[in-house]
């Protein structure tokens, strides 16, 4: 029997109202390894206003996400599959955003059941910001009977051909010591005893959502030219762990109105099936 409510399936979570200003977003945007010259996102006092980094949508999201909502669950058994954002306008560098949230569905993997979870953020006058789409496997979750759910679309880069772009960041040691002040306090992120329970790891990894953090930087630095408002949407994959002090190596292939990404350490894929697009 599963421990996930199904009943929950469709349903539309609780409306939260996610308030900010603009050490938040400062402090997001350090937290993904933005520079001290790039003053755009990082200095309150920049000449043309502080930008907020598209990727924060993430952020604001958690907020109404209630997974608390799907089940008397062990969350030590979730593991954050995929992400996607899209935006409809770009963040103001301080305000109050509307979440709207819901359970799109639930699969059966047999081993795990996967969770589909919607966000969507509005202003206080209705005006749509963003939508996220969050994928959650709930490892030992699946054998409740339930639909197996569509093959999702394979994407990768094409093969032989180099990339479009290509940008490296190398992440801190403190990197997950400062990303966890956003709001994910997850010990895995920080505690080496704990992160070693689990056998699968060394250390300390980087959270999911700070790689693809990283990567929106890349996209936003290359292809958008440093300008938010060009970014769209952007989904990926989590493919592998990041250590802290590794670097990111985020490669784009340009693929008709899209951008095909891949994101890699030394060793690994790291984000995967991803792309972005970009006006």
């Amino acid at each position: 029997m599963s421990e996930l409510d199904l009943s929950i399936i469709g349903k539309k979570t609780d409306e939260t109202i996610f308030k900010y200003n603009w050490k938040d977003v400062v402090l997001y945007a350090l937290g993904i390894g933005a520079r001290i010259n790039d003053l755009q996102f990082v200095y309150e006092g920049y000449s043309d206003g502080l930008k907020v980094l598209p990727s924060y949508a993430c952020i604001i999201a958690a907020a109404g996400l209630q997974l608390k909502k799907l089940g008397k669950l062990d969350f030590s058994r979730f593991v954050h599959g995929e992400q996607s954002i899209k935006l409809y306008r770009s963040f103001s560098p301080s305000g109050e955003i509307i979440c709207r949230g819901e359970v799109n569905n639930i699969f059966d993997k047999g081993k795990a059941a996967v969770i589909h979870m919607k966000v969507s953020g509005y202003t206080k006058e209705d005006e749509h910001i963003f939508d996220t789409k969050w994928v959650f496997f709930y490892l030992g979750g699946g054998g409740f009977g339930g639909e197996q759910g569509p093959k999702t679309e394979t994407i990768t880069p094409p093969e032989g051909k180099e990339p479009d772009f290509s940008i490296s960041y190398k992440t801190t040691e403190a990197q997950a010591a400062l990303y966890r002040l956003n709001g994910d306090f997850n010990p895995l992120h920080i505690d080496p005893e704990f992160a070693g329970r689990s056998g699968r790891f060394k250390g300390p990894i980087l959270h999911g959502l700070c790689t693809y953090g990283f990567a929106t930087r890349a996209i936003v630095d290359s292809i958008c030219n440093g300008d938010v408002e060009h970014f769209k949407e952007f989904k990926a994959r989590f493919t592998h762990e990041v250590y802290p002090g590794e670097t990111l190596i985020t490669e784009g292939w340009k693929d008709n109105d899209r951008y095909i990404i891949q994101v890699r350490t030394e060793n690994s894929v790291v984000l995967s099936n991803a792309y972005a697009i970009i006006n």
